[in-house]
């Protein structure tokens, strides 16, 4: 018997209408703004109301190893544990980022879960939902046009072309744009310039949405982001082209958090969706406020591995929320394990190599040592940990018990198979209650891996040592340049956003497993002031992603009926 496609299982569930998802919640029907009977944004009035009239639920944040270029079922681990929690009487909501159009039509395809464990529309999840992305886009390239337009009008601000920082973007996988001339063609089309293309999940206007507390909070961050340098040195800002109250007007139904279900009725907020190896990799601090005001415990997903996504929750998102976690779930495959412990190569699109089908505990064993860094990578913050072993049909007992025994000698809480992917929540009921219980414990001595006040190159050492389990960094001469600059402009006390390969704990995609005796190269800094973090650049790490040579996107089309079929 054949599996059923993600898209199929979706289909296969009759959704509640959303506004009996809002009502369980305790909202209002004027804090609820309906997009059709399955979808809805919810007020910032909403959370101010709630977050006054009730306690605090528990907040868990889901992470994972370092991840095969499939995946290991991080976003349908965080549905399937919610669901988990619901089924043995808690009440809970999952927190989730919104998918990027470029890795749905390039490499990934769908990003709502999988199986029976998936946030539904899952069509209108992966394609649009309800436009939050495209106004990222439109206020992003608006700040863009004012720059260039303030450089065709006689450059009143003084602003040295060379020193351009702010790029364009679009939500598509683009690699012919990744650097481009524009103002070609004569006087009238602008001021020729080399500038780049980033997709729009990078801009910083993506992480200011995702970490504002509110509209004000969000017009200040735009108004602090440096676009470029005047030639006497000093930061242009979007303030200082006037463009910050125009940009903030774009996204003032953006900010709003967006309300769906999981395919067992429980509720589910989608709010941005920064990638986690070239941005902070997290869904919104107001989705999960929204969430952690109305339910009992809340899972919220971080990108990649727990030294990439988590390590920025904790230093970069809980830093300007305020909110501290309770516990964490790392989750681990088998067949990621074995490709760390040397087993073959996994391709995606490509048909799975048979070798990961077989057993092989000593492969299993040799892999667990990237779990082992990924669970001391979570206690470092002094938050428990729980592994999910997410596994698969063709995962042994013996390899089941190896990835156990692994995870406890780790330090973790306990390390519980879940089935979640094809028996939705009563596969993750074993899983719900180790995490209900790790919870409940929480993170009474949770701290950041570094103090505000270190110098920016201490703090870019410091996660590249204790995260990664590098000796050390080597800067190159424009990135001493830049933390230079950036310090002597008041910005040193920023937290680090570290960009780099989600393929490995090193800078290095090629290496597997722990890699040990490495130092991690800095090739450059960026800044992003309004959405307070300063990120090194390692490697060759792109923040415009190519398509494959067969993108996702030659799959998806339209049936007899108008229906989109081919997301996953």
């Amino acid at each position: 018997m054949t599996f059923p496609s993600d898209l199929d299982i979706a289909r296969s569930v009759t959704p509640r209408p959303i506004a009996d998802v809002a009502r369980d919640l305790g909202l209002r029907d004027e804090e609820v703004e309906p997009y059709g009977r399955t979808k809805a944004k919810v007020t910032l009035d909403a959370i101010r109301r709630l977050e006054a009239e009730n306690p605090r639920g528990k907040y868990v944040v889901v992470t994972a190893i370092t991840p095969t270029p499939l995946g290991e079922g991080k976003s349908t681990t965080t549905v399937g544990l919610a669901q988990g929690l619901n089924r043995i009487g808690r009440k809970a909501a999952v927190c989730i980022r919104q998918p990027s159009l470029g890795p749905v039509f390039g490499i990934k395809g769908g990003a709502a879960g999988g199986g029976y464990s998936q946030i539904i529309p899952m069509d209108d999840f992966n394609l649009h939902l309800t436009g939050d992305v495209h106004a990222i886009g439109a206020a992003h390239n608006l700040a863009a046009a004012f720059l260039d337009n303030s450089l065709h009008h006689r450059n009143p601000l003084g602003i040295d072309p060379h020193s351009i920082i702010w790029p364009r973007v679009v939500d598509i996988s683009d690699r012919a744009i990744r650097r481009t001339i524009i103002g070609l063609g004569g006087r009238e089309n602008g001021v020729p310039r080399e500038t780049e293309w980033q997709i729009t999940v990078a801009s910083e206007v993506m992480a200011v949405l995702s970490l504002a507390s509110d509209i004000h909070d969000l017009r200040a961050r735009l108004g602090r982001m440096v676009l470029a340098l005047r030639t006497d040195g000093t930061p242009v800002t979007a303030e200082d082209l006037r463009v910050a109250g125009a940009m903030t007007a774009l996204l003032t139904d953006a900010i709003k958090p967006n309300l769906l279900q999981t395919l067992e009725g429980g509720p589910a907020f989608v709010h941005c969706g920064p990638f986690g190896n070239i941005a902070h990799g997290n869904n919104s601090v107001l989705a999960d406020r929204l969430a952690l005001a109305t339910n009992e415990i809340v899972c919220t997903e971080a990108g990649f591995g727990a030294d990439m996504g988590a390590e920025k929750f904790f230093d970069i998102k809980c830093r300007a929320s305020g909110l501290r976690p309770d516990a964490a779930v790392v989750v681990a495959t088998i067949r990621a394990l074995k490709m760390h412990g040397g087993v073959g190569r996994i391709i995606a699109g490509a048909v799975l190599d048979p070798a990961f089908a077989r057993e092989d505990v000593e492969a299993v064993r040799a892999g667990a040592a990237n779990l082992t860094k990924q669970i001391e990578n979570v206690l470092a913050f002094n938050v428990p940990a729980v592994v999910a072993i997410n596994v698969f049909p063709t995962d042994t007992p013996a390899e089941i018990e190896a990835v156990r025994e692994a995870a406890l000698a780790a330090g973790a809480r306990a390390a519980v198979v879940a089935t979640h992917f094809t028996d939705g929540g009563a596969g993750a009921v074993a899983l719900a209650e180790a995490v209900w219980e790790a919870a409940q414990v929480g993170a009474p001595d949770f701290a950041f891996l570094y103090p505000d006040e270190a110098p920016l190159l201490a703090k870019i050492e410091t996660i590249a040592t204790r995260m990664y389990g590098a000796d050390g960094v080597d800067v190159a001469p424009a990135a001493e340049r830049a933390l230079r600059r950036y310090e002597e402009l008041g910005f040193g006390h920023l937290p680090i956003c570290m960009a780099k390969t989600q393929s490995s704990l090193s800078h290095d995609p090629k290496l597997r497993g722990r890699p040990r005796d490495f130092r991690v190269p800095i090739r450059d800094v960026a800044l992003s002031a309004g959405a307070g973090f300063v990120t090194p650049l390692l490697g060759d790490i792109r923040t415009m992603p190519g398509l494959p040579s067969k993108p996702g996107g030659e799959n998806i089309d339209i049936d007899a009926e108008g229906n989109v079929v081919g997301l996953f």
